[in-house]
């Protein structure tokens, strides 16, 4: 994992601010290039892909607890089951 990955979801996770290159968090959402890939609502971590299929987003996305997130032939599978890049509970 990388060293940003490890900053930004471990700040988002606290609940604290990080800011580091195309990535940045205010302690409730976190971002990638601008686009909200995940949130926190009633105390649940919910994420989305907001459309792109990247090694980037996976990166991130998998920086977070609860998230195992692989891809095959340009689709997402999250925890073992499919996913669309929804917003999703996990």
């Amino acid at each position: 994992m990388r060293k940003i990955t490890e900053q930004a979801c471990g700040a988002f996770m606290n609940g604290e601010k990080f800011t580091g290159g195309n990535t940045f968090t205010n302690g409730t959402e976190l971002y990638l290039f601008g686009n909200m890939i995940a949130r926190k609502v009633d105390g649940k971590v919910q994420i989305t892909d907001c459309g792109w299929v990247s090694a980037t987003t996976q990166e991130r996305l998998n920086g977070l607890t609860g998230v195992k997130l692989s891809r095959k032939l340009g689709e997402w599978t999250l925890n073992g089951k499919k996913w669309s890049g929804e917003w999703i509970t996990v």
